[in-house]
């Protein structure tokens, strides 16, 4: 589901690349961590393979037929994101002024899925995250726990090829966190995903299927 060949990339001015021809894979079902120290670049790429920044050199594919995100233009690349991407972020970004539901089809509308088809879908994953009947709630209702349990239901409604999930229980206490991140591994794994995860936590890297640890010397 996701193929890194050659990344590179420099910030400005920078005496050396921030990361240097990267190469590796997820798989469909597969559920790979991305841990290092701060300031190595996980998140930056993370942003590179979804092409909200530009790589210096590289391919980065996704999906079935391998589309390359880098050689698409900025209207080809966003309608890919929509399409192929689910992403699960450490601060939620549910939207305060739409309903679980509403959050929920967000991507639903964005790939212009025939409405008919947005109730059985979002019911079906609120009854999977364990939030059924929650659709009509507000989010400031909702603990941090069951927020992220609808971030999670947002990023797959659209049965994205990739999911790429930053610290997606860095707000949590430990045990809602261990929920979360079982319901997100279990979730890719039934939708037949890949997931890359990037995290600071050694114990959610252990739960998953690989862990790759990105240093200035590169992956490992």
């Amino acid at each position: 589901m996701l193929s890194v060949t050659g990344l590179t990339k420099r910030h400005p001015g920078a005496s050396r690349a921030l990361f240097n021809a990267l190469r590796f894979a997820v798989g469909a079902g597969e559920v790979v961590a991305l841990v290092g120290e701060s300031g190595v670049g996980k998140s930056t790429l993370l942003n590179c393979i979804a092409g909200l920044e530009d790589a210096d050199a590289g391919e980065i594919r996704i999906g079935p037929d391998a589309l390359d995100m880098h050689r698409l233009d900025e209207a080809a690349r966003a309608s890919l994101r929509a399409a192929r991407i689910g992403f699960v972020f450490q601060a939620f970004h549910v939207l305060p002024t739409l309903s679980v539901a509403q959050n929920i089809a967000v991507p639903l509308l964005l790939n212009r899925v025939p409405s008919t088809e947005h109730a059985p879908r979002i019911e079906a994953l609120l009854r999977r995250v364990g939030l059924d009947g929650f659709g009509p709630r507000w989010p400031a209702s909702l603990s941090g726990g069951e927020l992220q349990r609808v971030a999670i239901a947002r990023a797959l409604v659209h049965r994205p090829a990739l999911i790429l999930a930053d610290e997606p229980t860095g707000n949590l206490d430990p045990r809602i966190a261990g929920e979360v991140l079982s319901l997100l591994l279990e979730q890719v794994r039934e939708e037949h995903a890949g997931a890359l995860i990037v995290t600071h936590s050694r114990h959610i890297a252990e739960c998953c299927d690989r862990i790759l640890e990105l240093s200035p010397e590169g992956l490992r």
